[in-house]
């Protein structure tokens, strides 16, 4: 039987720690090298699709979600058509001595959202998520840890780092009567999710399909039944959790099962 196929940190600045929930890299705790692109930011006052329920990764609000203020959203050539939804990077402005704060600091955010690109525009005026630039749209307060208010467009050096969370992996059940839809939140380690398989007590284990972001579906009626998960990361690592949520589980509750260790 298979499914149908139908996007809080931790703060590192002079050494000082802001906020919780991410792990700095290092060459220990780093996925990747250092690599250059290029960031900018959406001004608080202007709202952001993220705190309305939106974004590309299906988030919705990011502090019930546990992800607070120090996220971003990626253009094209990092999101992945939201396999980069939960990935945490550690980024520092570089190049311009005008813009960049003193020191070089760093700050770390989670991916959360979808830049779109702008074909009209040039890239370096409006059209910074155009393809393939690598690019952080980030959030006021994350950018303000790394470069100037008055800055436009900025430099970065930019790396993979490893996510640590606080509790388990979460699961928000929604779908209906011959579905079921599940959003995965707070995952620590890679972040992102790669595979999920659900499993009921009267079925064996059903591959899930990535809806959108990180929404997976699977097209199965699990009502009335207890909830096991098979969680991937980005590395291959997985992790088997059962009995997630109780035979009496409804649409909209979210349930908390194991958690990568790091």
């Amino acid at each position: 039987m298979m499914c149908s196929l139908p996007l809080l940190f931790l703060l590192l600045l002079s050494g000082a720690r802001f906020g919780g929930g991410v792990r700095p890299g290092g060459n220990g705790g780093g996925y990747e090298d250092w690599r250059l692109g290029t960031a900018t930011y959406v001004k608080e006052s202007q709202g952001h699709p993220l705190n309305d329920g939106g974004g590309a990764c299906g988030y919705g609000d990011l502090d019930i979600f546990r992800y607070g203020r120090y996220t971003a959203g990626l253009s094209g050539a990092l999101f992945g058509k939201g396999s980069a939804c939960g990935r945490c990077y550690e980024l520092r402005c570089v190049n311009n001595i005008l813009w960049c704060l003193r020191g070089s600091p760093t700050v770390v955010v989670t991916a959360t959202d979808f830049c779109p690109p702008n074909f009209g525009l040039a890239d370096d005026f409006g059209g910074w998520c155009n393809f393939p630039k690598e690019h952080l749209e980030m959030t006021e307060a994350a950018f303000l840890r790394v470069a100037k208010a008055k800055a436009d467009i900025v430099q970065v050096q930019f790396r993979r780092v490893s996510c640590d969370r606080a509790g388990g992996i979460r699961f928000t059940i929604t779908g209906g009567a011959n579905f079921l839809q599940v959003l995965i939140t707070n995952v620590a380690a890679d972040g992102e999710v790669t595979a999920v398989k659900v499993k009921g007590s009267k079925t064996g284990w059903i591959p899930m399909g990535r809806n959108w972001g990180q929404n997976w579906q699977c097209d199965a009626d699990f009502r009335g039944q207890p909830l096991s998960f098979e969680v991937t990361g980005g590395k291959g690592r997985t992790v088997t959790m059962y009995n997630v949520a109780p035979s009496d589980w409804m649409f909209a509750q979210t349930f908390a099962g194991k958690q990568f260790v790091q």
